[in-house]
């Protein structure tokens, strides 16, 4: 794992020892927002849910303070932004994981609603897998299973996009340039994405009780062209001045995984992962 210190806080790697990074750099996307000039970068960042460009383009180009705790601890601190919040991501390597503690701190004068909102951009295309609730028959069960959220300029006769028994596949293709994006609310906590061999995982947590953003979403998946985001979100809170709410995340990443191209295949390849990691099972 490469983290930088003169801009973020950021991710930017995240890959075997000389193998290549999983994740997807984009040094020269920029934007220009309310707050400022928002550089996409790439690798993965913190930002503040819903996607309002006063409370989330807050720009992160500046340097950040580190941290060492301890020889597989470090965090890294934003100076507060342009949106008056401070953002911190804490990272602990252990037993081939890494264990990301997301921060947000509001630094204004009044309160603010958001949610804790952890993107991870991934190197270009692949494919982003979402598992589906345990499936059921109409006579074991009438109630809906989860939310599935879409966007105005969703298409959801996308190639890219596959449903599935088991999953929902998203694919990111060279050439596909009208973007989409699809989210969930995913009770089973976790989410993949497949490339090059390499199978990369992520947990994070469910709370029942919680009031999720993006109408119940606690994971989004956006697409444009080879760039591919595996999101996931915490629940809405209120912070009153200097008060701060967390979000979590584990990773792992898994070598020589072949997904294929059938939902067989796809499940056959996680059927290792799920033993290892300990992920959500269906049936």
């Amino acid at each position: 794992m490469i983290v930088t210190t003169d801009v973020g806080p950021r991710i930017m790697r995240y890959g075997f020892s000389g193998g290549e990074n999983v994740l997807g750099e984009w040094p020269d996307k920029k934007s220009v927002t309310k707050l400022g000039e928002f550089r996409l970068l790439g690798g993965h960042r913190l930002w503040a849910a819903p996607e309002l460009e006063e409370l989330t383009y807050g720009p992160d180009n500046g340097p950040v303070e580190v941290r060492v705790a301890s020889p597989n601890r470090l965090q890294l601190v934003q100076p507060v932004d342009a949106a008056g919040l401070e953002k911190e991501i804490d990272i602990v390597l252990d037993h081939g994981s890494a264990i990301l503690k997301h921060r947000i701190t509001n630094r204004r004068k009044a309160p603010v609603e958001l949610a804790p909102w952890a993107l991870t951009i991934m190197r270009g295309l692949g494919t982003a897998i979402i598992p589906s609730e345990p499936y059921k028959g109409h006579d074991e069960c009438f109630l809906p299973a989860r939310q599935m959220v879409s966007w105005h300029y969703t298409n959801l006769a996308d190639p890219r996009i596959k449903f599935g028994k088991k999953h929902t596949l998203l694919r990111s293709i060279e050439g596909e340039k009208e973007p989409t994006k699809i989210g969930f609310g995913n009770r089973l906590g976790w989410a993949a994405y497949a490339v090059a061999g390499s199978l990369f995982v992520k947990k994070f947590p469910w709370i029942e009780k919680g009031r999720y953003p993006d109408m119940g979403c606690n994971c989004e998946f956006y697409t444009e062209g080879s760039f591919l985001e595996v999101e996931s979100i915490g629940p809405l809170a209120t912070l009153a001045p200097g008060e701060s709410v967390e979000h979590a995340e584990q990773w792992w990443l898994l070598r020589d995984v072949e997904i294929g191209q059938s939902e067989e295949s796809v499940e056959t390849a996680l059927d290792a992962a799920r033993a290892s990691l300990k992920l959500a099972q269906r049936p």
